[in-house]
Order: structure tokens, then C-alpha cells, then sequence
């Protein structure tokens, strides 16, 4: 669930409407009207938030509790005085968002691996055997060149099951993908196979 804004955060987020003009200069705005913009928080905290804009003097708060815009040039000078709060919490938000698409992702690419493994009659065999992953370094000979070309299987005696390039997964890739510097081959095989296939893959291309 995401985390509720800030009383600071939502003062801040205010005064930047103020002064693009979502609310004008003399314009009043309800309490109701705030909860409803989606800052889903109690009324205290709103409470909160328009009182510490009242104290900066961009907005005044009537006995009724009408609350109206005085001053967007206040509201420019508190948003560039604050506005290392409103990146810290974006920052924070976006390294959350972040985090939480990794572990998708890999919670995702396990699910996968689980059903190859599962569905694949010729891996049937192999399930003692975790899959490995073995990262193509710089200067390998495998390079530029497809798996097909390689022999890979050949040579190594593993299954490639996936391929991840960057945040790129591909499953079960064909014998014509090429293979690049950095990607990350994800194979299973027999209990030697890791040690085959690292010795296969960064044996260093041949210098003329």
C-alpha cells in the first residue's frame, strides 16, 4: 500500500497548486475539496497542512473554516525554500517503486523457470539441479555470435532456459539469438555442467 502523504508534504503540494493556479489568488478551497484531490489523509492532517501555509501567510482561515488563497508570490518563495522535501519524497517514492517492480520481476522469472522445468519433457530428468546463472564477461569468445553457431549444447552439455539482458528476460531463447557482452545465461544440466559451461563461455578470444 502506498504510503500516506505528510502533513509537510501535502503544504508543499498546496502552495505548487497555488502557484500554477489550480487554486487562484483569492479563491477559496473547502477542506472537502482537498480530501477529495487524493491525498487520502485525516482531516487532521489537512487540518495540519493549512495551518502551517496560514503561518507562511498564503493562506488565511476564516471562524468558518473557509480557507483563502492570499498570496502565490508566498507560495513560490515556500515551494523554493522547501522543495528539497518534495524531491526527497519523490526520490523515496520512485527507489520503492523500483524495488518493488525488481522483486515482481524476479518473482516472476522464478515462476517461469518453474513452469520450463515443469512443462519441458527433456528437463525432466535435470530437477535435482538448480538452474545456474553464468554472466558473459568482456572479451569473451561467445561474443557476437548465436547460440546455434556455438554448438552450445555441445559443448556444454546445458540448457539455456532464459537469457536476462538487463531487466530483459527471454525464455528459452532460439539457436539464432546472439549473444552480447554483460548478458546473464540462466542453464540447467548435470552437476558438472556450471563448471563446463563457465570454462566454455569466458575462455578469452584468441588474440592474433
Amino acid at each position: 500500500m502506498q504510503e500516506k502523504a505528510g502533513y509537510k508534504t501535502i503544504a508543499l503540494d498546496i502552495a505548487g497548486r497555488i502557484v500554477r493556479g489550480e487554486f487562484p489568488l483569492n479563491s477559496k478551497i473547502s477542506g472537502r475539496s482537498l480530501l477529495a484531490s487524493h491525498y487520502h489523509v485525516s482531516p487532521e492532517t489537512i487540518r495540519k497542512a493549512v495551518a502551517l501555509l496560514k503561518d507562511e501567510n498564503i493562506v488565511s482561515v476564516s471562524q468558518g473554516k473557509e480557507i483563502i488563497v492570499l498570496s502565490d508570490q508566498k507560495a513560490l518563495e515556500y515551494t523554493i525554500r522547501n522543495n528539497h522535501l518534495k524531491t526527497a519524497q519523490s526520490l523515496k517514492r520512485d527507489l520503492q517503486q523500483l524495488l518493488e517492480e525488481k522483486k515482481q520481476m524476479d518473482r516472476k522469472f522464478e515462476e517461469l523457470v518453474h513452469q520450463i522445468m515443469e512443462a519441458s519433457d527433456r528437463l525432466q530428468n535435470l530437477k535435482p539441479y538448480q538452474p545456474v546463472e553464468i554472466k558473459i564477461q568482456e572479451h569473451s569468445h561467445v561474443v557476437g555470435k548465436t547460440i546455434g553457431n556455438l554448438q552450445f549444447w555441445q559443448n556444454t552439455g546445458a540448457t539455456i532456459i532464459a537469457l536476462r539482458r538487463g531487466t530483459e528476460i527471454t525464455i528459452s531463447p532460439g539457436p539464432h539469438v546472439v549473444l552480447r557482452e554483460n548478458d546473464i545465461i540462466i542453464a540447467v544440466g548435470d552437476d558438472k555442467m556450471n563448471e563446463r559451461t563457465e570454462a566454455f563461455i569466458n575462455k578469452k578470444e584468441p588474440t592474433h
